[in-house]
């Protein structure tokens, strides 16, 4: 199916913007965290926070930015008409 070129730059915009918000949101858990290490010295959990966020939280962050841009992109490809019908 082709789209007309004004739909497709939206779409794109879009895309471009959620990819962009998402890589930011990845950069500060994955490099913040570390940088920021000393700053986040108390306990959580019975655990140094630091740890927790880097063995644990980080995961968890890591899966909730996939699972956004798979809920994102379904509802952006369905707003276009470009979902799966074969699903």
């Amino acid at each position: 199916m082709t789209m007309p070129a004004d739909l497709r730059r939206r779409y794109w915009r879009k895309t471009l913007l959620v990819t962009v918000w998402l890589l930011i949101v990845w950069f500060v858990t994955t490099f913040g965290v570390v940088y920021f290490a000393r700053f986040l010295n108390f306990t959580f959990f019975g655990w140094p926070f630091s740890f927790w966020m880097g063995a644990q939280g980080s995961l968890l962050i890591y899966g909730l930015v996939v699972g956004f841009y798979a809920w994102y992109m379904n509802k952006l490809d369905a707003q276009h008409g470009l979902e799966n019908k074969d699903d």
